[in-house]
């Protein structure tokens, strides 16, 4: 089901009512009714997945109730790794079965070799690489005595399918999620009216923003070689903001949805292309992947600990792997290998952690300095956009060669006008609300109430004024 689906907007105030009028009293009752509107929620692509995430869930489920009673520590490691061979198996097969095997066909060939192999039309099921995250840190956290194993099925199968945030996250701990469960909760109006904004903003990233620029990001990049430089140029810019209004949008909704039922998720996206260097990008841009990767991955490897040469080997491991989390492509895998390109100065210098504030902290507008470090991260992150959005590597070099050439210089052949007047509206409220947990949560507070209605109005307009005849999936699904 998706968030921007006429289905979605009647299956919320449905779930709604009988979570906050019916089930009230009853926190078990509440409970069930999240796991039951979750199922319906994800099945409704194809409720053959539903054995998949009920299946994982399970075992999961068991494996902490194992460690709870295990002393053993060889024992319990074993059951550590059953929980991660299960979940990242069913990721591999689901996920990368083909890509695995066409290389290892590619490679004999290469060799002189030739191997006959039939690959499966596997379909990939929706939020897999999500929720297979999710479950995979409630078994580590148990493991490592960083939590108490639940005995609570109900909640534990509300925690790992619970549905604002199931399918393109944000990526849950179990450390904090999951006690939420075990609480009483009651209907808190200005929470509710808090995340009805932030959904409100995520349906404009996404309807308005996303959306619009996809249309012609897409036309632009499917038939590249028949456009100038400037027009790939602003391929690229479109696809840059369709992606961050099309993911970070999710996150918004996602959000703001779960605050109606009186849950608190983390903030997901954090104005990441104000950032003033790559670090302070990775840190802003999908929050919830990146700080996984560093306590599952990164930090077992030795994080910083131990002498340079560890330091950037741990680094370029932690980025290829999530670029190749991202999909079965060689091209997630180099813009992953790029962006460890980027850091590696930052790191080399120690000046990975230098930006950890927000860009003009105590003024209006940034300083020369911190335009030009906004500038130039901006452009090193569109350019790897080319990697991430092109069909295959051949083409992501092609398309960077169309653009570094002298029709550069010349006047794109597409140009809409009013998309342009969009995106600097849309930037405009970003950098009003960059010190927010999303740009219109506190937006004309403490102007006249006329004029904070006037401009919710004037959203909710461009939203249906530029929606789609046809419900258009949101990119991260497909990861």
């Amino acid at each position: 089901m998706l968030f921007n689906s006429i289905d979605f907007a009647i299956f919320l105030p449905v779930v709604f009512i009988f979570y906050w009028f019916i089930t009230q009293r009853n926190l078990k009752l509440q409970n069930f009714l999240l796991v039951l509107a979750s199922y319906i929620f994800y099945g409704w692509w194809d409720w053959r997945f539903l054995l998949l995430i009920v299946f994982s869930s399970l075992v999961d489920f068991s494996i902490g109730i194992q460690l709870g009673k295990q002393q053993n520590e060889r024992v319990r490691k074993q059951l550590l790794w059953v929980s991660i061979l299960v979940n990242l198996g069913f990721l591999g097969f689901f996920k990368y079965y083909n890509f695995f095997l066409e290389n290892f066909q590619t490679a004999f060939s290469f060799f002189g070799h030739s191997i006959q192999t039939s690959s499966l039309q596997i379909i990939l099921p929706v939020g897999i690489s999500f929720y297979t995250f999710q479950t995979l840190s409630y078994s580590i956290d148990v493991y490592k005595k960083q939590l108490e194993p639940t005995k609570d099925l109900v909640a534990f199968l509300a925690f790992v399918s619970f549905f604002p945030q199931l399918v393109a996250g944000p990526i849950e701990r179990a450390t904090h999620l999951l006690p939420q469960f075990y609480r009483n909760r009651s209907f808190d109006y200005a929470k509710a009216v808090d995340g009805t904004k932030q959904m409100l903003w995520g349906f404009f990233k996404k309807i308005v923003i996303a959306d619009n620029c996809a249309e012609f990001a897409n036309q632009i990049f499917n038939n590249s070689a028949e456009y100038n430089g400037s027009t790939l140029l602003i391929g690229a810019l479109f696809f840059t903001f369709q992606i961050y209004g099309d993911f970070s949008g999710y996150s918004d909704i996602a959000i703001g949805t779960a605050r109606l039922f009186g849950f608190d998720l983390k903030q997901n996206f954090a104005f990441p292309y104000f950032s003033r260097d790559i670090a302070e990008f990775w840190r802003r841009w999908h929050i919830s992947l990146s700080t996984w990767f560093r306590d599952y991955v990164y930090i077992p490897l030795g994080g910083s600990r131990g002498g340079l040469l560890k330091k950037v080997r741990n680094t370029f491991i932690i980025f290829i792997v999530s670029g190749f989390w991202h999909g079965a492509n060689w091209t997630f895998i180099f813009w992953g290998f790029l962006n460890a390109l980027y850091f590696l100065p930052l790191l080399v210098m120690k000046k990975n952690r230098n930006h950890l504030n927000s860009i003009a902290e105590d003024s209006f507008l940034p300083t020369f300095r911190e335009f030009i470090a906004m500038f130039l991260t901006f452009l090193l992150t569109v350019f790897a956009w080319i990697f991430f959005r092109a069909e295959n590597l051949q083409h992501a070099f092609s398309y960077v060669a169309g653009i570094i050439n002298k029709s550069l210089f010349t006047l794109p052949t597409v140009r809409p006008s009013y998309l342009f007047l969009l995106l600097m509206f849309f930037i405009g409220v970003e950098w009003l609300g960059k010190k927010q947990q999303f740009a219109i949560q506190k937006l004309f507070a403490k102007k006249p109430k006329a004029l904070r209605w006037s401009f919710y109005i004037f959203l909710i307009i461009l939203v249906f004024l530029y929606s789609s005849q046809t419900e258009q999936e949101f990119i991260y699904f497909q990861f």
